[in-house]
């Protein structure tokens, strides 16, 4: 237990995350690689071209309550993430949507290296981006029900898995994370 909190500060020292809106113009080109590379086949753009992803994140952007953040480490991009209302989008047909929903993509991008725990160290990041958010009450997901790896990060987070719900690009899991799970999950090995 020790050797994995020595491991998280190390992580957050060498690694220091920060968020920035997308813009458009200086990312397009950067996130269509992302999008494109195989280990990013649930984002469901690996046929998109650069026309294709910037109307695709004009559009997004337009929506109210849709933020779309590139997730920097020191200073270099790394990874995407979007928060949304789910009362704009099509997944708040599928549940009870309450005051306090914050939905969540995230993306990551391919790594160059592996480093042992850096996926967590992001996704943690991001969850703690969202609750700090003063309308956060709630992060719900819906990731795909073949995305694997995103759902032992989705856990070990504390996201209770509530049901299948069928969307037009694929079938996901609904689920959903209260700050009081995240905070169980991510100190209960400090």
């Amino acid at each position: 237990m020790m050797n994995e909190s020595i491991t998280k500060n190390k992580l957050q020292e060498q690694y220091p995350i920060s968020f920035r809106a997308l813009d458009l113009e200086q990312d397009a080109a950067m996130l269509l690689e992302w999008v494109k590379s195989p280990h990013a086949k649930y984002w469901g753009m690996l046929d998109a071209n650069l026309k294709v992803l910037i109307n695709v994140y004009e559009d997004l952007l337009a929506i109210p309550n849709y933020e779309v953040y590139i997730g920097e480490i020191n200073g270099i991009p790394t990874f995407l993430m979007e928060a949304y209302d789910p009362k704009t989008e099509l997944i708040g047909s599928h549940y009870n949507v309450l005051e306090g929903d914050w939905g969540m993509h995230i993306l990551i991008k391919a790594p160059e290296k592996r480093i042992s725990g850096f996926t967590w160290h992001i996704f943690s990041a991001v969850m703690d981006f969202l609750f700090q958010k003063d309308t956060c009450q709630r992060i719900i997901v819906e990731p795909d029900v073949e995305n694997d790896k995103i759902h032992v990060l989705n856990k070990r987070a504390g996201f209770e898995y509530q049901k299948q719900v069928s969307l037009p690009d694929k079938t996901a899991f609904l689920a959903f994370c209260t700050y009081e799970q995240y905070c169980q999950t991510k100190y209960a090995t400090l």
